[in-house]
């Protein structure tokens, strides 16, 4: 709850306050070598030739000065042996706070003229201040100090790292990463980098923002606080003009001082009986901010108190060096440059700050579904309510679209997930319709479970109630549709009376959900105009292909990498839709007594294709009897497209490219499966890959960021790896893998990348189930089991499980550590809560 608070005030301050901040930056950074620039502008005036008799001493130089501009001095600054000019204030007029400043000869005290650019930094300096704007903007500055703390301290909270001791893991830029993931390293890397500049920024540029903090450093750090001089707001005082004796005042300074003097700052009182204040730097002053004290009286030059840098203790050193701490002259050269360059990068942290947040706000709005298209129910009619139970997205897809449908008819419509649909709900409904699919054999949706316990367990009268059945399933599975069934029997022994059959979809068949289409015409009378809109496969080029499993005792696993030349969109836990291609000797064993020649002339779609491209997209029976004498066009003909193969995406679409895990699949007699030895095998680099994607919103990642818990097993992995992905560029960093195959010799896939995100710190536990490393064969829920004290406590500070790979074996096995472990109703509760998600096959 405190990180996520945290995160929370982090960015809300860092997109608010982050511009600001990123001002005050760039305006500090201009100032920090204001006088070096100056210089350089102003050569003739801000630079004196140096002369072997030395300065004049200040009763000259403010005879001088005061004859030539018929006013009176408040401020002197030479330097003795630099070369640089002098500068002159003067007392300001009634009613100014500040007087005229000149800059003079101090060899000769004679005028130098004004310096190009120095009203330019003197509104550069007022903006990095006060914004230009006077109290109000200090208050506004002292503000975002304040938050600047609070991003440096909750910063450093928000990304500490398990590995806290490995500097590559706080330190370190990975340039190969693109997006989201580039922006959160520049941020989160570079704001490593800064932090301890960013600190002492803030804790000494509050020194001129709020007088309770410089009244609180004061008594903190001085010697003696109560001689302290504290900052005075308000009007100056008024009374009669001091008299200034300037004779006696140099005596005191230089016997005071000694030979070492290099420069000294005499600042007159504004009024007689207060004493003038003397700052001096020696040739050995180890900064130019090492100042030393005397108040004298103005009139006999008589010491009041001296205040020498050296015999401070180091605390109130640091007090005298406020200012140049906070520009960084306190370290040299070397600390100037280094506060500079990080005040120049603080506008990176308001701009990537941004990225980031429109990033999050884009992905919300990211819903690629019907929904948006759904208005407002057009009366005051019961809706139809419209219960969907989705284990991959594509039910819930579905329930939109057949709203879209009623809705466009006239009829309103209510949409809810299955899981939220109460007895109360299905009392009150005189129609409805649910789209449900089948999960593994015959089992309900993780999201219906909680209503296949409580409401299909209970006797409910429901002879009111008209409904009808969509129902998704694959007919590879024994109990096809096996959940849907259930619910249909279950209403009909309730009472409910069905509009029309149930329509029973195997693996998205358009054909039936065109049917489903035209039943619900022909109740609403308002025939669809069109099958719903699919996506449309496109082509992406396969770029690379690299075996993870070299030597493995089982099936070779790949990463594949998929490019297009124009930019996709995707979330992590998504999956792609692929479609696949016979291999070249594949068609040629087919034609093979068939008599035809594969650069034989057909139609495909309309379009003319040679007969080996078209028997590449059909599926190639191995009875050829019925096929015997027939020409190409007819083949083809005769011949039932390939369908889809689905993959779990493994890749973040801020990679740039779309990436997969493939396990080679092999029949009995040896040949490759279709989907995979296409694209592991039969595929050459640079062929089109036609794929279209399909959301799985039941995978994923929360919409508050929580700690991750991750278990799979083979190319399970893909799934989890894109979530791992998602989350460590949303700079999330409590995830733990659980990863099972058989030997960690060969088959520990993407194993550079798993062991840098845990020496990063990005991945907080690894476990890893090598089954065949042991004479016990050990598998990732036996790794669970083990863990059984942590899974509690991530639970109990808000973890997510996320489950990826084979249903029979690791995915059953952790269900059920999980139901031993946790008890049934924690883990009903938490499929209830989305906190337990599962994408097995």
């Amino acid at each position: 709850m405190l990180k996520k608070t945290l995160f929370q005030l982090h960015w809300f301050f860092g997109i608010t306050a982050g511009l600001v901040l990123a001002l005050m930056g760039i305006t500090g950074a201009a100032v920090s070598f204001q006088d070096e620039i100056l210089r350089a502008l102003n050569p003739s005036v801000l630079f004196v030739q140096k002369r072997e008799a030395g300065v004049l001493p200040p009763a000259e130089l403010v005879r001088k000065l005061e004859a030539t501009e018929g006013k009176t001095v408040s401020m002197l600054w030479v330097e003795s042996d630099s070369g640089n000019a002098a500068r002159v204030s003067f007392t300001p007029p009634p009613g100014e706070r500040r007087g005229q400043m000149r800059y003079f000869d101090p060899y000769t005290g004679d005028y130098m003229g004004d310096a190009v650019g120095q009203d330019v930094f003197g509104f550069i300096l007022q903006l990095h201040r006060f914004l230009a704007m006077g109290e109000t903007g200090r208050q506004i500055t002292g503000a975002c100090t304040l938050i600047l703390l609070f991003f440096c301290l909750s910063g450093l909270y928000l990304r500490w790292p398990r590995q806290v001791a490995s500097w590559r893991a706080w330190l370190t830029l990975d340039w190969r990463k693109k997006g989201r993931s580039f922006n959160w390293d520049l941020h989160s890397v570079f704001g490593t980098w800064c932090l301890l500049f960013y600190l002492l920024a803030a804790l000494t540029g509050l020194y001129w923002s709020y007088d309770w903090y410089n009244q609180g450093v004061t008594k903190l750090l001085s010697d003696a606080p109560q001689n302290e001089r504290m900052r005075k707001r308000g009007p100056p005082p008024q009374g009669p003009a001091p008299v200034a004796n300037y004779d006696a005042m140099w005596s005191s300074i230089y016997s005071n001082a000694g030979p070492g003097l290099s420069a000294y700052n005499i600042r007159m009182p504004a009024v007689a009986g207060q004493p003038a204040i003397v700052y001096y730097l020696l040739a050995n002053s180890p900064h130019d901010r090492a100042l030393n004290q005397l108040n004298l009286d103005p009139a006999t030059g008589e010491v009041k108190s001296h205040d020498r840098y050296a015999s401070k203790r180091l605390k109130s050193q640091l007090l005298t060096s406020v200012y140049a701490l906070h520009t960084g002259s306190y370290f040299g050269l070397v600390g100037r440059i280094v506060l500079t360059v990080s005040s120049l990068l603080m506008p990176l942290f308001f701009i990537t700050g941004w990225l980031l947040y429109l990033d999050r706000r884009r992905k919300k709005r990211q819903v690629r579904d019907a929904r948006n298209g759904l208005a407002a129910n057009p009366s005051d009619a019961a809706a139809w309510l419209i219960g969907f139970a989705s284990q991959s997205g594509f039910a819930e897809q579905l329930a939109w679209q057949t709203a879209g449908q009623l809705q466009a008819a006239g009829l309103p419509v209510k949409v809810q997930s299955l899981g939220s649909v109460s007895p109360e709900d299905l009392r009150q409904s005189a129609h409805a319709l649910f789209v449900v699919s089948t999960f593994g054999d015959g089992e309900a949706p993780d999201s219906a479970r909680v209503f296949e316990r409580s409401v299909l367990g209970q006797n409910l009268p429901l002879k009111g109630l008209n409904y009808s059945v969509l129902a998704l399933g694959d007919r590879q599975y024994e109990h096809f549709c096996g959940f849907a069934r259930r619910l249909h029997f279950w209403l009909t022994h309730q009472g409910g009376t069905p509009l029309f059959a149930p329509v029973e979809v195997d693996s998205g068949d358009s054909a039936a959900l065109l049917h489903w289409q035209q039943q619900l015409g022909q109740l609403t009378g308002h025939a669809p105009t069109a099958a719903w809109p699919t996506a449309q496969y496109e082509n992406r080029t396969l770029s690379q292909r690299t075996l993870l499993n070299r030597g493995s005792a089982g099936s070779a696993v790949y990463l594949l990498g998929l490019t297009s030349p124009s930019p996709q969109s995707w979330e992590a836990g998504d999956l792609v839709e692929i479609l696949p291609r016979n291999g070249p000797q594949a068609i040629e064993r087919f034609l093979g007594g068939l008599g035809l020649a594969g650069s034989d002339g057909v139609l495909l779609d309309g379009l003319p294709h040679t007969l080996d491209q078209a028997l590449a997209t059909r599926q190639l029976p191995d009875n050829r009897t019925h096929l015997v004498g027939l020409h190409a066009q007819a083949l083809v003909d005769a011949l039932v497209p390939l369908g889809m193969r689905e993959y779990s995406i493994a890749s973040i679409a801020s990679d740039g490219v779309l990436e997969l895990i493939v396990r080679q699949e092999r029949h009995p007699d040896g040949s490759l499966g279709l989907g995979s030895g296409w694209l592991t095998e039969h595929a050459a680099i640079g062929t089109a890959i036609s794929l279209r994607l399909r959301r799985n919103s039941g995978f994923h990642l929360p919409q508050v960021p929580v700690p991750l818990i991750l278990l799979g097993n083979g190319t399970g992995l893909a799934g989890l790896r894109s979530l791992l992905k998602a989350n460590i560029a949303n700079g999330q960093q409590r995830n733990w893998l659980l990863f099972g195959e058989r030997n960690i010799a060969h088959d520990y896939l993407c194993q550079d990348q798993l062991q840098g995100w845990l020496a990063s710190g990005d991945l907080a536990l690894l476990d890893l189930a090598f089954s065949r490393d042991q004479e016990e064969k050990i598998y990732v829920q036996d790794r669970l089991r083990e863990s059984a004290d942590v899974l509690r406590r991530w639970l109990a500070d808000g973890a997510a499980i996320y489950v990826c790979g084979s249903l029979q074996g690791m995915a059953t096995g952790v269900d059920q550590v999980l139901h031993e472990v946790l008890g049934s109703e924690v883990v009903e509760r938490l499929i209830e809560q989305g906190r337990y998600r599962r994408d097995v096959y």
